[in-house]
This record gives structure tokens, sequence and C-alpha cells, in this order.
């Protein structure tokens, strides 16, 4: 009777490397993800380089083309939009402090309670509120504090990821070709085969859907805070397009940022401001999201939700970015893994297709 079972043996290896490769992805998460923030960014502008790439003959001279073109579109914007944006960003946080004091002592119930007629009880009682949770109030300022100098920290990403998509995408294929050749099956080929397709038609499906519907909010709320006079209409404008890449979760908290903003600087078209909210709301998730985004994801929002919150926890405001095609694309792996254990077990099956796209 031999000492160590063999298949013992091989259950705790798996485990064991299971456990390395997580250890591994925890402790090098921040490079990760910045190789994926470059994926990312390579899928958005690989259109235009394939495109420019029938005209030029050659890979890397329509990447630098198209480089140089963003680098004058942002140079462009930022001279005309952004002194604005930064100005009013300036402004909402050198009031910040007194605004926060209003809160904290409850004067801001007198002053809202004023505007609106409410009753002296409700001022009242409201002003004791606040005073009350004076406490709670300046920690939940200080953990936003802390979010927006996480948000800081990460600027240095916009410098490394399109250096990165650079690379990807003029040898995106070959890194394609190199994965592969470490298959020696033709199930295990097929398996990676269908993994990549998959994750490469969600990927670039999901980049671009999701930069539409973000520039449609950032338009939407610029163009209606602009028209009713709302303080610092194009910096929040901007910070609600921003949000809107983050599905389900985003689109709240921007709401919830705009509110709270027009509700601390005592905005009086505040009402009107909500009644928009809820119905741009709408208009976006049962109107133009489908049309546009389709079926690429098949995320429950629970699962989205969830993974949105696990993302933040890992990984802070990056890790709540990624959470989601993340999530699509472990979903991708685990469908294409049950067909390929079907295979093995049963023989060849008919390739599996994911749902086609409604057609208008």
């Amino acid at each position: 009777m031999a000492l160590i079972d063999t298949r013992t043996a091989k259950v705790l290896l798996t485990v064991l490397l299971f456990v390395l490769v997580l250890g591994f992805l925890y402790v090098a998460h921040y490079t990760l993800i910045s190789f994926l923030f470059a994926i990312f960014f390579a899928y958005l502008v690989d259109p235009a380089v394939s495109s420019l790439q029938k005209w030029t003959h050659s890979r890397g001279a329509s990447i630098a083309i198209i480089y140089v073109l963003l680098l004058v579109l942002l140079a462009t914007f930022f001279f005309f939009v952004g002194p604005r944006i930064g100005r009013q960003a300036q402004r909402l946080s050198e009031s910040f402090p007194d605004v926060l004091k209003d809160v904290s002592s409850g004067q801001i119930a007198l002053t809202i309670g004023n505007q609106h007629g409410w009753s002296e009880s409700t001022k009242r009682w409201l002003q004791r509120y606040l005073a009350s949770h004076q406490r709670s109030l300046l920690h939940i300022a200080q953990r936003v504090g802390i979010r927006a100098a996480e948000v800081a920290k990460d600027a240095w990403l916009l410098f490394l990821v399109p250096i990165l998509a650079a690379f990807f995408l003029k040898d995106g294929r070959a890194f394609g070709e190199v994965l592969l050749s470490f298959m020696h099956t033709r199930a295990q080929r097929e398996f990676m085969q269908g993994v990549m397709g998959d994750l490469n038609h969600m990927l670039a499906h999901f980049i671009r859907a999701q930069l539409t519907l973000a520039a449609f909010s950032l338009l939407a709320y610029t163009s209606f805070m602009g028209a009713m006079r709302m303080p610092y209409a194009m910096m929040l404008g901007t910070a609600g397009g921003m949000m809107e890449f983050i599905p389900v979760v985003g689109p709240l908290l921007a709401a919830a940022v705009i509110l709270s903003v027009a509700l601390l600087l005592s905005y009086s078209h505040w009402v009107w401001l909500l009644l928009f909210l809820a119905a741009w709301r709408l208009i976006q998730d049962y109107v133009i999201s489908p049309r546009i985004m389709g079926r690429s994801l098949e995320l429950h929002p629970l699962a989205a939700i969830f993974g949105v919150l696990a993302g933040g926890e890992i990984a802070g405001v990056l890790g709540v970015y990624l959470s989601i095609p993340v999530m699509a694309g472990l979903r991708i792996v685990w469908r294409r893994w049950q067909l390929y254990a079907e295979k093995r077990q049963f023989g060849p099956l008919n390739e599996f297709v994911f749902p086609a796209e409604p057609r208008e």
C-alpha cells in the first residue's frame, strides 16, 4: 500500500497552486489593474487604429497618428473647458468647510426651512437631529475626503495606461498566439480560443457602450443643470458622466452626489432637479441602455452590486470600475469550461453560442 495516495496528492497540489495564484493576484493587484485598464483603452481605440491602418498600411504609424489626435482633442478640451471645471472644483472645495460646519451645527436646517416655508417645529427638530449626529457626519465627511485622496493618488495611471495600451494595440494578436501555443490538445485549444473570442467580443462592446452612455449622461446633466442655473453645473455634470462607467451603482451615486450638493448649497429648485434625475434614470435604463448595451454582460443586478462592493474592498476606486467586466469575464470562462468538460466526458458537442443580439 502506497504511503501517499496519488489522487490525493494531485488534489492537494491543485489546491496549493490555486492558493499561490490567488496570493500572487492579491499582492500584485495594482499592477494587474493597470494592465487591465490598458487593455480596455486598447479596445476603445482599436477600431480607429484598424480603420486608419487600411490607409497607412502600418500598424505602428496608425497607432502614433491616433495618439496624436487624442492628445490634440484632450488639449483642446482642457484649454476651453478644463479651466472652468477647475475653478468650480476649487470654489466648491473652499466652501466645503463652511457647509460642513452648517450641517454639523444644524444651521442648514433653518436655512432650507426658511426657503421652503417649513414649520418652526420641523426646523427645530431637524436642527437638533443634525447637531446630535455631529460626530457621525464628520466621520462621513472624513471618509469622503479619504476616497477623494485615493482617486488623486491613482492619477499616475493616466500616463501609464496609454503607454501599455500601445503595446497591446501593436502586438495583441501575437500575445494571443503565444497563449494558444501552451495548449497541447485540440480540446484545450478550442477552449482557449472560445474564451479569447468571447472576451474580445464582450470587452469591445462593453467599453464602447459604457463610453457612449457616459457621454449621454454628461451632456444631459450639464445641459439641464446649466439651464436651471445649478451651481457648479459643469463640474457635477462631468463627475456624473464619469460615474456612469460603473453599472448599477455609479448612476445612483452620481444622482446622490448631485442632489446632496444642491441641498447643502440651499439650491431653491432641488425638487425639479430630483424629478430630472429620476426621469433621466428611467430613460437611460429602459430606453437608451438596452439599445446600446444589449446582452453583452447578462449579469443580474445583485451580482453587479456584489461585484462593485467587492471590487471596492479589494482595490478601492479602481476595483469598482473594473468589477463588472471582470465578473462578466469570469462568467465567460466558467461557461466555456463547462463546455470543455462536457467535450472531454461525452465527446464533441455543438459549439456553444451566446444569445444573439435582439434585432431592431
